[in-house]
């Protein structure tokens, strides 16, 4: 499939059009119960769900899998060379708060590697774009502007994406390790990676569970931003030869442990 600023535009248009059916429910006064399949969390995936499905296959003959679909047996998946990788909603707990850092992801993957990325936060009014060989944009209030990584600086503070609450020791570790001070940065769901995409932060480390539907679109915006996406080494975080996230290479959903960089 080729990528161009149509396709690039017809993506965003589909996350656009699930973002809205999610604000319909996000505005209204709601209480979320944990154990319950009728929550409007529940109600708000599955029109977001709906909505890009729909789509996604008036776009093209690929297949999809979402995070409403993730029972697609590994025997099907594993012939898959191209695909869409969703997720109709990142960031329950956002969600929850009305904090509005929340997202719809849309991604495509071509042979493990995700080549474009759409990120969605319907509540801020920002979408996320990068692309192979298009480069990576921000959408805020209907205004463009291209983004890209920018590398750390000698002397300059590092900024580490992390959480609102207490550190790990892994996280404190990899923060000590680096070379000068380090700020935290807080953010939720997939805007995280998105940071380090537009330069507004240096690193992203994380070392806790993660699905792939969480993290391909958002993982297509850094790398054409010119930011990595690699395999987490705990003993050694920094590690300019770490592998690179890939996508459908084994049965299991579930990322390891990864860091997002912005390069030299």
């Amino acid at each position: 499939m080729q990528i161009d600023r149509a396709l690039i535009d017809a993506v965003i248009a589909i996350t656009h059009n699930a973002g809205a059916a999610i604000m319909d429910i996000y505005q209204q006064d709601f209480t979320v119960y944990e154990k319950s399949d009728a929550s409007p969390l529940t109600d708000a995936d599955l029109a977001a769900h709906n909505v890009i499905m729909k789509g996604l296959q008036a776009l093209s003959d690929l297949p999809v899998l979402s995070e409403e679909s993730s029972e697609i047996d590994w025997q099907e998946r594993q012939a898959w060379q191209q695909y869409w990788l969703v997720d109709p909603l990142d960031g329950t707990k956002e969600f929850i708060k009305k904090n509005g850092e929340f997202t719809v992801n849309i991604a495509l993957i071509d042979k493990g590697t995700p080549v474009l990325g759409v990120v969605y936060a319907p509540a801020l009014e920002r979408t996320y774009w990068g692309a192979a060989n298009n480069g990576a944009g921000v959408i805020n209030n209907g205004e463009e502007k291209p983004i890209s990584a920018k590398p750390h600086q000698p002397g300059e503070t590092w900024k580490v994406v992390g959480s609102r609450s207490h550190q790990s020791p892994e996280i404190q570790a990899l923060l000590d390790s680096l070379d000068g001070e380090a700020e935290l940065v807080a953010m939720g769901s997939s805007l995280k990676l998105c940071l380090v995409a537009s330069g507004d932060a240096h690193l992203y480390p994380r070392l806790g569970p993660t699905s792939e539907w969480d993290t391909a679109a958002a993982h297509a915006v850094a790398i054409a931003a010119g930011a990595r996406v690699t395999v987490l080494d705990a003993d050694n975080p920094l590690d300019e030869n770490a592998p690179e996230l890939r996508y459908n290479q084994k049965s299991s959903l579930l990322n390891p442990y990864f860091l997002v960089s912005c390069g030299k």
